[in-house]
């Protein structure tokens, strides 16, 4: 039955399988722009505080949301080309899963070169 598990790509290499790494960067880059919006919050509600101004944290958060999604465009760029890269990889593989698997149902040999 060793036809039937998928192999994994990266696997004793020390290199996470696609999946995972695109887990991974995606987590990373979720956080790194959670992140920031949480820093512009604090930047506006300080800069507000030390103007004698009162503004509720749920408008300086949604303010620091429309302020962080073209800035993190920029400032996460690598992160957000390697996220980019690992989806492109995972549907790659996952395209060539499913043309392997039309190819067993009509019972044509699955060559793996």
């Amino acid at each position: 039955m060793s036809d039937a598990t998928p192999s994994r790509d990266g696997a004793g290499t020390g290199e996470p399988a696609p999946g995972r790494r695109l887990a991974l960067n995606l987590g990373l880059y979720t956080l790194a722009r959670l992140g920031l919006v949480v820093l512009i919050t604090g930047l506006i509600v300080g800069a507000a505080r030390l103007a004698g101004i009162e503004i509720p944290l749920v408008v300086a958060a949604l303010f620091a949301i429309i302020v962080a999604m073209p800035l993190s465009l920029t400032l996460f760029k690598s992160l957000r080309s390697r996220v980019n890269e690992d989806i492109a990889t995972v549907d790659q593989k996952r395209r060539q899963d499913k043309a392997r698997l039309r190819a067993r149902l009509r019972g044509e040999d699955d060559e793996r070169a």
